[in-house]
């Protein structure tokens, strides 16, 4: 009687099942999409309307001493499009503008203005078409050329889909000046890689660190406000100064590039330090401008001052000589047998360009003796003089933050032969890098105090103001005995005087004290009739402004040191004196009187 009833329960009851089902379903399917993959979507929708920028600090400048820019940051723009935001019907009058202001190819930028979708597959593997958002017009275009570009494409109507994004590119005012020691950067996918110098060896630190701005935006990509909802904040680089003084840098350089003009060598070497051991100037030829680097020259790129090696020759005797003065070996009034010009030992020959007979030490170094410099490093015997010669920093790097730095050559004395006593002492059988040369005639100036050498003074945070000094290292005190550095100098400063080798590096009116060192070149395990050049030294002798090393690799016509490298050595120190205003410590000749 009640089967109608029954019937209808049942429907009721599988009904409400259903729905009871259907429920769980949809909130299930709800807690699946809100919680479970709730990043998932976010993330789709998000990109619908929300965009991200990129933002960029500036890498960090470079400056002399005193504040004056040696490598820094021009603001230019990248020029961009988004070819999906430009009307096919602009497209070939964007391309002409572009081509136009830009100097590039119109097949290229036409390609890129006309690309305006593409194909890919989506996560199911179902092709979709996506429009094109961006491609790459030009980079680092100079402020004038994209404002006008920018105001051409605006007066038509254009300039919709057409971006330009502030940007630098390093920039380095001072040309050629100082060029192969701070380096050069190039661009490579948005970012500066540092090449060589100061730029490379302190790429950490000078690099600026990039930040993100996230923005709501509109359909075709504009921000709805100029509030982010997220911001990462980019960081400038720091900000390095070095020990260079721009103004004796300039007047090393003119000076060199004087002499590489008169005596076309194949190379030339120039560095000038105090005697503490700050790098005031320093410079190498060949050279390059880092602002145009289309044709260099790749002998120029190297840089040949820190890295190349040479036998010294003669510059290497006032170091012996202090060794030997300092262990008692000899004093100054020591007589030496320079004998007449030719002398042998062990069966081999050993040569000055003059018979000079007897000489006492100081005779040795003002003649610049060969014969007279191996007698004393005899008498010193090997242990001594390997000693000497270490002490003053050869064979080992000199710390320099320039890379690669060589070390020289400097065998150990279990590996000398019978013959090395007698070649070392005076330059020949071993190498040295000029700034190996420099720092050891840093410490003869300073009276046998051996100096770290520094190129960089002081880093500066350019955020916050904050300024880091670099250290100045305590330098090695070299000799045992105090006369010692007095000894040397008084004996250096003959060279300059009449009758020494180096009378061209003279300057009246103050004791100039260094060396004159000719050297010939080793080819194929034997030497030729190639030279280096150079004179090294440091004044006013009492009290030392500067040392300064000058070195002619192959110069044409002469090859004596005192000759090539002297003259330039005296340019460059007579103008330096002026320039820090180091008065005349000695009377200055008087001027005859016109009848």
């Amino acid at each position: 009687m009640h089967t109608g009833n029954d019937a209808a329960r049942f429907r009721l009851c599988v009904l409400a099942g259903l729905l009871v089902l259907f429920f769980l379903y949809v909130t299930g399917r709800l807690y699946y999409v809100q919680i479970v993959r709730h990043e998932h979507y976010y993330e789709k929708a998000r990109g619908k309307y929300v965009t991200s920028q990129t933002t960029r600090g500036t890498r960090g400048q470079i400056f002399d001493i005193d504040g004056n820019l040696l490598v820094g940051n021009m603001p230019c723009q990248d020029v961009t499009i988004t070819p999906c935001n430009i009307k096919k019907e602009h497209d070939r009058e964007v391309t002409a503008l572009l081509c136009h202001h830009l100097g590039l190819p119109a097949a290229e930028v036409g390609a890129k203005v006309a690309f305006k979708t593409r194909e890919t597959a989506d996560a199911s593997g179902k092709i979709i078409t996506k429009p094109v958002q961006y491609a790459l017009i030009a980079r680092q275009v100079p402020l004038e050329k994209a404002r006008a570009l920018q105001t051409a494409l605006r007066e038509r109507g254009l300039l919709p889909g057409v971006h330009f994004q502030n940007t630098t590119v390093r920039y380095y005012p001072k040309g050629q000046l100082l060029s192969n020691i701070l380096g050069f950067t190039r661009v490579e996918h948005d970012q500066a890689i540092a090449q060589m110098g100061v730029e490379k060896f302190f790429d950490k630190e000078i690099k600026a660190a990039s930040g993100q701005r996230v923005y709501e935006r509109t359909r075709d990509g504009r921000p709805l406000s100029e509030t982010p909802l997220q911001e990462t904040k980019s960081r400038d680089g720091l900000n390095l100064y070095l020990t260079i003084k721009e103004p004796i840098q300039a007047i090393l350089e003119e000076e060199l590039d004087l002499a590489v003009a008169k005596w076309h060598p194949k190379a030339a070497y120039a560095v000038m330090a105090d005697p503490q051991g700050n790098i005031l100037a320093i410079a190498q030829r060949p050279s390059f401008d880092p602002n145009d680097r289309r044709s260099m020259n790749p002998e120029a790129y190297r840089i040949r001052i820190t890295e190349d090696v040479f036998e010294p020759g003669s510059i290497m005797k006032a170091v012996t000589v202090a060794g030997a003065l300092d262990y008692g070996v000899v004093t100054p009034q020591t007589m030496i047998d320079c004998g007449q010009g030719r002398w042998s030992y062990l069966g081999r020959p050993l040569t000055d360009t003059h018979g000079y007979g007897m000489q006492d030490v100081t005779g040795v170094i003002r003649k610049s003796s060969n014969i007279g410099t191996a007698k004393i490093a005899l008498m010193m015997g090997e242990r001594k003089l390997d000693r000497t010669l270490r002490k003053f920093g050869f064979g080992t790097r000199t710390g320099l933050p320039l890379k690669p730095e060589t070390r020289g050559i400097f065998p150990p004395v279990n590996r000398w032969d019978g013959l090395s006593i007698t070649r070392f002492g005076m330059g020949y059988g071993v190498a040295v890098s000029p700034v190996q040369m420099l720092r050891a005639y840093c410490a003869l100036a300073s009276r046998g105090k051996l100096p770290q050498l520094r190129l960089v003074d002081r880093v500066e945070d350019p955020a916050t103001g904050e300024v880091t000094r670099n250290p100045v290292q305590k330098p090695v005190n070299l000799f045992h005995r105090p006369e010692t550095g007095e000894e040397i100098v008084k004996m250096m400063i003959t060279v300059t005087e009449p009758g020494g080798t180096a009378t061209q590096a003279a300057i009246p009116g103050y004791h100039v004290a260094g060396k004159t060192g000719t050297a010939r070149k080793i080819e194929r395990g034997h030497y030729v009739a190639k030279y280096y050049g150079s004179f090294v030294g440091f004044v006013p002798a009492e009290k030392p402004a500067f040392v300064l090393l000058v070195t002619l690799d192959e110069p044409k016509g002469r090859y004596y040191g005192g000759t090539v490298s002297g003259p330039a050595w005296k340019a460059i120190a007579e103008r330096t004196l002026k320039y820090l205003d180091i008065k005349p410590t000695v009377p200055l000749p008087e001027k005859k009187k016109a009848r």
